[in-house]
């Protein structure tokens, strides 16, 4: 594993976070956990690959609820400009120690395209899944 300057503990935690994806057909995705509706939702949008992100507390540092509204509000507007498909979701602990985070699963970004979102939106990770419908997660420092 290539070395992060993000704390062992912090990503242990982004990797049991449960990653509620909402719409039609809500889902949960899991890291590193086979995901047969996410399979099936790659299909449906005829894509091999999605990108779950999130513009909430950049660089790990929490913020007041009305800014991280106002950041995936306005990651939400990016995702429309560029006409990308996605379905909102929540990331959050299974412990429900923190409170969730408003996220969107990406449906088609490659993984350098959603390393490069998801830096842009200056997160510490994202979740990247493939043609095999694994998440993984992707530390991004």
């Amino acid at each position: 594993m290539l070395e992060s300057v993000i704390d062992i503990g912090l990503a242990q935690a982004y990797r049991e976070t449960e990653y509620t994806v909402h719409g039609d057909e809500p889902f949960t995705l899991k890291v590193e956990e086979a995901s047969p509706a996410l399979a099936a939702a790659h299909k449906r949008h005829g894509v091999n690959c999605s990108a779950y992100i999130t513009a909430w507390n950049p660089l790990g540092v929490d913020q007041k609820i009305g800014v991280n509204t106002q950041r995936n509000a306005e990651l939400s507007a990016e995702i429309r400009k560029r006409s990308l498909v996605s379905i909102e979701g929540v990331g959050q602990p299974p412990s429900n120690e923190w409170f969730g985070e408003a996220s969107f699963l990406i449906f088609g970004l490659t993984l350098e395209a959603a390393k490069t979102l998801g830096t842009r939106w200056a997160q510490n990770a994202i979740i990247w899944s493939g043609a095999d419908a694994v998440p993984q997660l992707i530390l991004l420092r």
